[in-house]
């Protein structure tokens, strides 16, 4: 199974190259649904093996009926069943002719029912276990991942596989079933003549194999293409506030045009290939057709056209095998249309099962130990840490080594880019060290079960997420059975009760799409007060007031001083005045730890903290030339 790795944010990295992935799939989510398939599958062959009935009795009343060559005989019944009376016999073919109509309508019904559960059912499961496996990938994989690129799998291309097991799948099982039946009949009333529209098989067997060698990886092109227009798109959007507030949108069109010609060459190089495929299916059948009405004619006017052919030939056996040969080669053009629809749908589907196949990079062993009762001892040893395994030049954490006692106030500083956040990120197993180790109560968090670990852990980010619902939804999000008062009290720790109440509909307001009919500030309470809510062991704050103004944050530190009473908290401040009264404070510098202590022991030491305090506090004059030098190129640092 592939690994996440880097990529240039297309999914092309994990797609399964090596195996028939609808067949993969359909073994796995259709195994429990083989009753309803099968059935599906015996209705449609007998719905279409009505087909045969209405030929065969036109034949039959044609040569019996109208033109008196032969005895009334129908296949299948004792002569004892058939009466004797011309217009009894007639009316008997018709009462059958009616019968078949109404049975294949019934098992058509029966089949579409059965079909339709079967690939409804079957594309809900796969984008529901697609889901699950795309947000349980570490978060490495979505580093390099377009958001864009991911929806395209979970939404066009399982909507590509239900269209194709709804309509496509079950129209072949129907061809096959005509073919195979239409056939056999024909082969068996005069085998000489069957075998001309039987010809045509083998030669469309060929030219479908070329046309699959072909167009297979023109349509890995088209998924591709599609994935990246929907990134393109969902990223312009998302972003638009910003397109609008830099006058960039004849940029962004520009671009959107770029990746929709992207998507419009591959999908134009398929379609090319494939509207040269179904004139030349359509010749070929025709062909047999063709050949069939003019060997059989000439057979009924004047006998057998050649000493191959050999015996009579009745107008109403030539007319059923008209009909047959119509009804039997005229849908095998639809077969090039399945074989592009099947093409287009494996290449979707092996999209979906090199998702479902990609090992992420945090797992949890057999005997992971699950956390219970947390005391919140947090212990860094020797850490070391880079995205994507870089090089030591490209490491961002090197040698961080500190501890926390259960229930103590950190404070984390320093220059952006330090390693602040990547540090917390890797407590909460967000990614794994690549050297060192950290603990929680003795118990290196590699070994823990990731799940247990983050139930124990509360973040609040410092770009504050909220879901499309209400003010109250996000605060108690996931949180089943919760109290309005236990939500209404985190709100009020958290400083945003007043605000909510004065919103349109208090708790039930919606906040919009990603929290967009809020300010920033109010976000960032909300935020909070959900990590309220949950009540955790440890909790950190990454900037969690840097929305918010001077009186805010005040209210939020008075309240936040019960709540980190009696857990361990790590709070991450660029505004020291946040962390100013924590148990300790610790200074990482490019990736290092260089000072912890108090904020007084830490300005005695007149540092690196003491210098950026002087920074809050303005006394700019006071600062060290190597400290105005590094701030100049502080945006080009790592991640913070």
């Amino acid at each position: 199974m592939p690994p996440e790795t880097a990529s240039d944010g297309s999914l092309d990295d994990i797609r399964a190259e090596d195996s028939n992935a609808i067949w993969r799939m359909f073994r796995e989510y259709g195994r429990d649904k083989l009753l309803v398939f099968g059935v599906g599958g015996v209705a449609s062959v007998l719905s279409r093996s009505m087909e045969l009935v209405p030929a065969y009795i036109l034949a039959v009343a044609i040569d019996s009926l109208f033109f008196d060559e032969r005895a009334f005989d129908l296949w299948g019944l004792p002569e004892g069943w058939l009466p004797a009376d011309p217009a009894d016999q007639l009316l008997l073919a018709l009462g059958i002719l009616a019968l078949s109509y109404v049975l294949e309508a019934v098992l058509s019904w029966v089949n579409d029912w059965c079909w339709n559960y079967f690939a409804q059912h079957f594309q809900h499961e796969v984008r529901v276990d697609t889901y699950d496996t795309m947000q349980r990938r570490g978060m490495g994989f979505f580093d390099d991942k377009q958001t864009g690129e991911v929806m395209s799998v979970l939404n066009n291309d399982v909507n590509q596989l239900e269209s194709f097991l709804t309509n496509s799948f079950n129209q072949g099982i129907r061809i096959v079933v005509r073919v195979g039946g239409m056939g056999a009949v024909m082969l068996l009333i005069n085998w000489r003549l069957g075998i001309i529209p039987t010809l045509v098989i083998p030669v469309l067997a060929y030219a479908s194999y070329l046309f699959v060698t072909i167009i297979h990886p023109k349509y890995q092109d088209v998924r591709s293409a599609v994935g990246q227009l929907n990134s393109r798109l969902e990223n312009n959007i998302g972003g638009l506030m910003v397109v609008k507030a830099y006058n960039r949108e004849a940029f962004e069109t520009d671009r959107v045009e770029d990746s929709s010609r992207d998507y419009l060459d591959a999908n134009w190089n398929a379609i090319t290939t494939r509207i040269k495929f179904f004139p030349t299916i359509q010749l070929v059948t025709s062909a047999g057709y063709v050949a069939t009405f003019l060997i059989g004619g000439w057979w009924v006017m004047f006998g057998p056209p050649h000493p191959f052919f050999q015996g009579t030939l009745t107008a109403g056996t030539l007319v059923m095998f008209l009909s047959y040969t119509r009804r039997f080669i005229y849908p095998m053009r639809n077969f090039g249309q399945i074989l592009n629809d099947y093409q287009y749908a494996e290449a979707a589907g092996e999209r979906i099962v090199g998702l479902l196949d990609s090992e992420p990079a945090i797992t949890a062993d057999e005997d992971a130990v699950v956390l219970k009762d947390v005391d919140g001892r947090v212990e860094y040893r020797d850490v070391e840490f880079g995205y994507e395994a870089a090089d030591e030049s490209e490491t961002v954490l090197r040698d961080v080594s500190f501890t926390a006692e259960p229930g103590e106030y950190v404070g984390l500083v320093g220059p952006t880019g330090a390693g602040k956040s990547t540090l917390m990120k890797l407590l909460m197993r967000m990614y794994d060290v690549d050297d060192g180790s950290i603990r929680i109560d003795g118990h290196d968090i590699r070994r823990v079960d990731p799940q247990s670990l983050r139930q124990s852990i509360s973040y609040v980010s410092q770009e504050p997420y909220l879901f499309y619902g209400t003010v109250r939804d996000n605060i108690a999000y996931g949180l089943e059975d919760v109290d309005d008062r236990d939500i209404e009290d985190a709100a009020q720790v958290a400083g945003a009760h007043e605000f909510i109440a004065e919103l349109p509909e208090g708790y039930d307001t919606m906040v919009g799409e990603r929290g967009v009919k809020l300010s920033g500030g109010q976000r960032q309470r909300v935020s909070i007060a959900r990590a309220i809510l949950e009540d955790p062991d440890v909790l950190i704050l990454d900037e969690a007031t840097s929305h918010v103004d001077n009186e805010t944050e005040a209210v939020i530190q008075n309240s936040l001083e019960d709540l980190i009473a009696d857990r361990t908290t790590f709070a991450i401040a660029h505004r020291l005045s946040t962390v100013r009264d924590a148990d300790e404070i610790l200074v990482l510098d490019e990736g290092e730890l260089v000072e912890s202590g108090t904020h007084e022991a830490l300005l005695e030491l007149d540092g690196l903290y003491a210098t950026l305090w002087r920074v809050q506090i303005g006394e700019l004059d006071d600062l060290p030339d190597e400290f105005l030098e590094r701030s100049s190129d502080l945006p080009s640092r790592d991640l913070d």
